[in-house]
């Protein structure tokens, strides 16, 4: 029996790849073997992390993706099956933060959480999914949050939570509408993590770290490279068994 965390000849979309955890997964996936097609909207962003995945030895390309256009997701999908043949793996990676209270979020900030967040990924289950289930076999990861489970403090961030609970449920009924056909579909919730986003806010405001910690019972952040190997095991045959599963990653914080 092989290594079943061996992707090596899979062909990977991780949307959101040109930076943060993105980035962290779309290496981690090209470590293990696979090659990459970087959805990112900033194309210079995007051709860095392409140059980085080649410099590994696997095949990258960048494509310049908004996920809220259904349009630019669906070309997303046919550049990267024409130019590696097929996609095995997608991660929905692509998600955005906005810190307001929620009686004075405007109309156009609560559409843009939940465009990017929920109706983006679901662009792209659809579309690379059609394409998966036509070869009967594929492995699609979204970036959920445990914000999903919990709503977070003290920070207030309604629209985050809803898209992201919204992501889960979603997860759970692709996972039973495409189980039968070869498709299998599961999100990685984390906690709070060490990206800059979350590091910049604990430098703009470092009362939320406190409470933060105070209230993850690991008393750390997690690591990007945590998140993405988390990614890496649903992506892989190790999860074979898997589909429809949340994995909170939060150090413990969804425990108390």
């Amino acid at each position: 029996m092989g290594n079943p965390f061996d992707l090596t000849g899979r062909n990977a979309i991780v949307t959101g790849a040109g930076q943060g955890i993105g980035r962290v997964i779309a290496n981690t996936l090209a470590a293990a073997g696979a090659n990459i097609a970087i959805a990112e909207l900033n194309a210079e962003n995007g051709e860095t992390v392409a140059e980085e995945i080649r410099s590994k030895g696997c095949d990258a390309i960048s494509i310049v993706t908004d996920v809220t256009q259904s349009s630019q997701v669906d070309a997303m999908t046919q550049q990267a099956a024409e130019h590696f043949g097929h996609i095995d793996i997608l991660v929905n990676n692509a998600g955005v933060v906005h810190h307001q209270a929620a009686e004075d979020v405007a109309d156009d900030d609560w559409l843009r959480v939940i465009n990017v967040n929920l109706n983006g990924v679901y662009w792209c289950c659809r579309s690379v999914g059609k394409h998966m289930l036509e070869r009967g076999a594929g492995s699609i990861v979204s970036i959920a949050s445990m914000s999903g489970t919990i709503s977070n403090t003290p920070q207030p961030q309604a629209s985050y939570n809803a898209s992201k609970a919204a992501v889960i449920h979603l997860t759970k009924s692709l996972a039973g509408e495409w189980a039968e056909r070869g498709v299998r579909v599961n999100c990685v919730s984390p906690g709070y993590i060490g990206t800059p986003m979350a590091l910049d806010a604990i430098k703009r405001v470092p009362e939320w770290n406190a409470t933060w910690m105070a209230m993850t019972p690991m008393k750390r952040l997690g690591t990007p490279e945590e998140v993405a190997n988390a990614v890496w095991y649903l992506a892989s045959d190790a999860s074979s068994f898997c589909t429809g599963t949340d994995l909170i990653m939060d150090g413990g914080y969804t425990s108390w």
